[in-house]
């Protein structure tokens, strides 16, 4: 039976994309609140075949996107080849001048002749201005190429933009008969070093962690990046009452804080006080704080009483819990699980599990 000649393509252009797809997770932790892009750019010649003769991402907030590093990655002599070759990028080149110049122009001005996403940018500066762009220009335009895996690649970015709030990561241990703390909220170590050591390059990857109070008094957590290269997270505390030590790391002035409370609103360097109304909204308050701020991601490491209200509230976009092969036998019991098992993994001796509403 023939091979398809569509097919061999399509399953090129796959690879392709994949490419761009992984470029893009390179800038994981360092490009908030912009999206992770990749870019991969090819040369089509039906006799030698397809060559990449460039490719980038967007490695840092404020500096080039994903389409100008790879353009400057082209050689010389290939730049000649930029009318025949096609870019695989995996959102929307942007249309609008914001910290740097509009992607769209860049490919316009450089006349590639295809263009291939795999997803359109909801911003609304964007929003499929940039695809009009390139239309404008005689460029050909495709979209849909592996864009359930571009969504899941910019998750935090699709939520910030199309839910407005941040997205939601609940993360808790527990141990084989399902506490979370020894009595009396006594600390205990439930997870094996390894799956400590993964929770610090979860933190690197996210915009901010969050504990509520119990959680802030008995572990006195330092919440910053320990075993993992990476920038520390915003640190975020549920103190309402202003009943938390001053003694706490939390309050050490070692990275941004921004503590939560119906008491007050006031800067004391690095820490800020921010004021909500009144208690029964006061987590969709918080929330909505936090998006107003860019924070387009929390990894909220609490206790069981603040896991279960972002559970009761609907305030969660995924769950990651390490269940431990140790029993406790007594203590504050984890939270039962509202969601879906959409996946586990064994990290060190912890089983992980991945959740979703």
């Amino acid at each position: 039976m023939p091979v398809s000649l569509a097919n061999i393509n399509m399953k090129q252009e796959t690879k392709f994309m994949q490419r761009a797809l992984e470029l893009a997770t390179l800038g994981r932790g360092a490009v908030s609140p912009n999206p992770l892009v990749g870019c991969v750019i090819v040369h089509e010649n039906f006799t030698t075949g397809s060559r990449i003769i460039g490719e980038g991402w967007h490695q840092r907030y404020g500096e080039p996107h994903a389409e100008v590093n790879a353009m400057r990655s082209v050689a010389p002599y290939d730049e000649i080849l930029l009318p025949d070759s096609t870019v695989y990028v995996t959102l929307e080149p942007c249309a609008h001048f914001g910290k740097t110049p509009p992607c769209a122009d860049l490919l316009v001005a450089k006349q590639v002749k295809r263009v291939v996403v795999c997803n359109g940018d909801p911003f609304p500066l964007v929003a499929g201005k940039g695809l009009d762009k390139l239309q404008a220009a005689g460029i050909a335009v495709e979209t849909g190429m592996l864009a359930e895996q571009g969504r899941e690649l910019n998750k935090r970015f699709f939520t910030f933009v199309e839910k407005q709030r941040p997205y939601i990561i609940l993360k808790w241990a527990e141990t084989a008969d399902g506490y979370i703390a020894g009595p009396d909220y006594q600390p205990i170590a439930i997870s094996c070093p390894l799956s400590r050591r993964l929770v610090h390059r979860w933190r690197a990857e996210e915009d901010a962690i969050m504990v509520g109070t119990n959680t802030a008094r008995y572990d006195n957590p330092k919440l910053n990046v320990r075993l993992w290269q990476g920038r520390d997270p915003v640190r975020v505390v549920i103190d309402k009452q202003l009943t938390l030590p001053p003694s706490l790391h939390l309050f050490d002035n070692s990275q941004a804080t921004l503590v939560y409370t119906v008491q007050k609103s006031e800067v004391r360097d690095q820490t800020t006080y921010v004021q909500l109304g009144a208690e029964a909204e006061f987590l969709p308050q918080l929330v909505a704080n936090l998006y107003g701020r860019r924070v387009q991601s929390v990894l909220v490491e609490g206790g069981t009483v603040l896991l279960q209200s972002f559970m009761d509230a609907g305030l969660w976009d995924e769950i990651r819990m390490f269940r431990s092969r140790d029993s406790l036998g007594a203590g504050i019991k984890a939270p039962p699980v509202l969601g879906v098992l959409v996946g586990q993994e064994t990290v060190g001796t912890d089983e992980l599990r991945y959740f979703r509403p």
